[in-house]
């Protein structure tokens, strides 16, 4: 016993001086024992319309504080949760994150032009689609000149980029980047500038749509967490009780929870790449 306090001791000894975060919380702290067995590799996903109630939320204070904010400022709508357990590999700095590795994954997280291409799964068509055709960092919202993808030392606490992106979906839109940068977390907010619509019909409007990605220290693991939120316009088969879904309204949904999935493969493959 005394020797592994000792071991402790010189662990967190060595933290302090190489200035990393001294502890990360564990996956049975953040989302509960059985929700972390339940965990293992897999991606575990929550559909709510019209009355959503965040189900997978981590116990994570500055998360938390995010998902009820924006809540607030959307009202009731699409909201789609999912949630996933990054193994780190064998490599990765324990027990926490290094800076080196931190600051990478962040740079990763900033690199929105490799969003172009990405794919996801069309229930509808039943096959594999591309989701951004085109993404690229601009100089704002009005002027709207191409920026490369920024690249930092050490993350600041926060930032703002803009984003011009063509999807497949909901055409050619303006959308802005918060970055919220933590010693234990990484969160990513995206809003929409410009009113989106889907299927030559009005779908959602201008600052309506919410998606949060947030990278969570875990110990051995990164927890990605990534929440899409909308308030949609008025729709066939998204009525005063949202069931049964049909038509428009059902792809619309199905179009969320497929983008929600996307952006969460989009980012595993950028952690492959930071470590």
């Amino acid at each position: 016993m005394i020797k592994m306090m000792k071991n402790k001791i010189l662990i967190i000894g060595v933290l302090t001086l190489m200035g990393a975060p001294l502890f990360s919380a564990s996956l049975d702290e953040l989302v509960g024992p059985d929700r972390a067995r339940a965990l293992g590799e897999a991606v575990i996903t929550e559909v709510q319309l019209k009355t959503p109630k965040p189900v997978l939320l981590p116990n994570h204070g500055e998360l938390q504080r995010i998902i009820e904010e924006t809540q607030a400022d959307l009202g009731s709508g699409i909201f789609v949760e999912s949630l996933h357990r990054y193994q780190k590999p064998a490599g990765a700095a324990q027990p926490v994150w290094s800076d080196a590795e931190r600051t990478e994954l962040y740079n990763r997280a900033l690199a929105l032009s490799t969003l172009a291409g990405i794919q996801y799964y069309s229930t509808s068509r039943k096959t594999m689609r591309t989701f951004y055709e085109t993404s690229q960092v601009i100089d704002g919202p009005n002027t709207k000149r191409a920026l490369k993808d920024p690249v930092f030392a050490e993350p600041p606490a926060s930032l703002t980029l803009y984003a011009r992106q063509k999807d497949i979906t909901f055409g050619d839109n303006i959308y802005q980047y918060d970055y919220r940068a933590g010693e234990d977390a990484l969160i990513l907010i995206q809003q929409n500038l410009t009113a989106m619509t889907a299927f030559l019909f009005p779908a959602v409007g201008k600052n309506k749509l919410r998606s949060v990605i947030a990278v969570i220290d875990a110990e051995d693991s990164l927890l990605i967490y990534v929440a899409t939120m909308a308030k949609t316009a008025s729709l066939p088969g998204l009525g005063e009780r949202a069931a049964p879904l049909s038509g428009l309204g059902e792809r619309i949904s199905n179009s969320f929870t497929s983008r929600t999935e996307a952006i969460l493969k989009w980012f595993t493959g950028q952690a492959d790449k930071a470590f």
